[in-house]
């Protein structure tokens, strides 16, 4: 449930690692419409203390991916500025004797994990740290040893209303505890994110449901850090279209590659803001999306991201768009009236240049009954056109000709266009003009 009194604080924190996909735009969309709706404040942090993976063009192009989808974020942080602050909360576990030296080599880790299952027993780790002396951990240190450190969960349970899934509970007792620290001295995100979302007042955390086990830990931490934990939300893992795990393919799912492709921002947040919670229809602004945006919907199975899906509503997306909405992304040629025509036959905004092309420029046309055509050239009207025209101008050819539906309208629309189809005959004939029109029912290019 949402305090009223005081607003939200949510935030989104990618790691600047590679460019963002549909995964990661559904849970920052998630994270900005909630913020957005409930009057509260949108964070971007760069989870970045992986030097050796993250790099600044990945923060650049994670930043433009986001603009793009119309997420601007209220402040910006990264982690890689904070490892002082990751070291003095690190202290005050260790002194608290919550997080403990652990020096167990991965082989030898994986070895205690396989002889545990082997007798029947939770692959948790056993604690042996906790038993070693200084005079232990003196020498495995000469032996050049490096300790990693993990944090001593309560072996309690862990409970919170999840804001997606209700009421959730962890046994800790059947979890191993968590290390927060590497032998090589780097911080794992379970740690820093925890000191993050205290240190920046974030009161939501919206993420996905592969996280739900790590939150039982986190919510441990937040309380041996001092701090009453956040209101939670895990949203299910999207799927294919097939069902199966969408992982595998979002190489091919980026952002960036939706964009090229012609997707519309306002069509992929559409899509992805009701997936799984219903059907959708395309929303015009975000802000008509945060209004509507409820997180209870997504409960369920994996909800299944289709790429048809998404481009019939890019396509339904663009039907309603006004002038002024793609003004500035259409040929200068392009008017109001033209927009109109042609939008409720476009897949993507591209598409409206290749009919601009059609309508101004020379085409070779397609003459498919000479008669026909060469009688509708003598009957053109004299100028001005407007939408009354075509209808006007059909009867008069087909009580000159006799000929009627499909015999009558596909010769006229083939001369005219050079295609099989398009959008409504009366809204194009006045955008090509009788001189256009008349060469090419000559069969003349023009």
């Amino acid at each position: 449930m949402v305090n009223e009194a005081s607003a939200p604080r949510l935030r989104f924190a990618p790691s600047p690692t590679g460019r963002l996909h549909v995964g990661n735009a559904y849970v920052a969309l998630a994270n900005w419409l909630y913020a957005h709706r409930h009057n509260g404040s949108f964070l971007l942090r760069f989870d970045d203390t992986d030097r050796e993976r993250s790099t600044a063009a990945y923060a650049a192009g994670i930043e433009a991916d986001l603009l793009w989808l119309g997420l601007g974020w209220d402040e910006k942080e990264s982690q890689s500025a904070r490892l002082s602050r990751y070291d003095e909360a690190a202290a005050n576990l260790k002194v608290a004797g919550r997080l403990y030296p652990c020096y167990e080599t991965p082989e030898e880790l994986a070895l205690k994990r396989k002889l545990r299952l082997q007798r029947g027993e939770p692959p948790v780790y056993d604690r042996a740290a906790l038993a070693l002396s200084e005079a232990d951990r003196e020498k495995l240190e000469s032996e050049g040893r490096r300790a990693h450190w993990r944090f001593r969960l309560s072996g309690g349970t862990s409970r919170w209303i999840d804001l997606v899934r209700g009421p959730q509970q962890i046994d800790e007792a059947s979890q191993s505890d968590p290390v927060l620290i590497r032998a090589n001295g780097s911080y794992l995100y379970s740690f820093t994110s925890v000191v993050d979302d205290i240190d920046f007042a974030v009161s939501h955390v919206i993420r996905g449901a592969d996280h739900v086990t790590n939150t039982g830990a986190q919510i441990e931490l937040f309380l041996a850090l001092g701090v009453a934990p956040p209101e939670f939300g895990h949203l299910p893992l999207l799927a294919d279209a097939s069902g199966e795990g969408l992982s595998k393919r979002l190489g091919s799912l980026s952002l960036a590659e939706l964009r090229e492709q012609g997707i519309e921002p306002l069509a992929l947040a559409s899509y992805l803001s009701r997936l799984g919670a219903g059907a959708a229809e395309p929303r015009t602004s975000l802000d008509t999306i945060a209004a509507d945006f409820d997180l209870a919907r997504f409960h369920g199975g994996a909800p299944r991201f289709d790429p048809a899906e998404l481009w019939a509503m890019n396509a339904r997306l663009l039907h309603l768009l006004p002038f002024s909405a793609v003004a500035d992304r259409l040929p200068p040629t392009a008017d109001e009236a033209f927009w109109l025509a042609v939008r409720g036959n476009i897949k993507r905004l591209a598409d409206a240049a290749d009919w601009l092309d059609i309508l101004r420029d020379a085409i070779e046309p397609r003459i498919e009954d000479v008669g026909l055509v060469a009688s509708a050239a003598k009957l053109l009207p004299p100028e001005p056109w407007d939408v009354s025209t075509w209808g006007a101008w059909t009867s008069a050819v087909k009580l000159a000709s006799g000929k009627s539906g499909r015999a009558l309208f596909h010769p006229l629309r083939l001369a005219l266009t050079g295609r099989e189809d398009g959008p409504e005959m009366k809204l194009l004939l006045p955008l090509i003009g009788r001189r256009r029109a008349f060469a090419r029912l000559r069969g003349e290019t023009g």
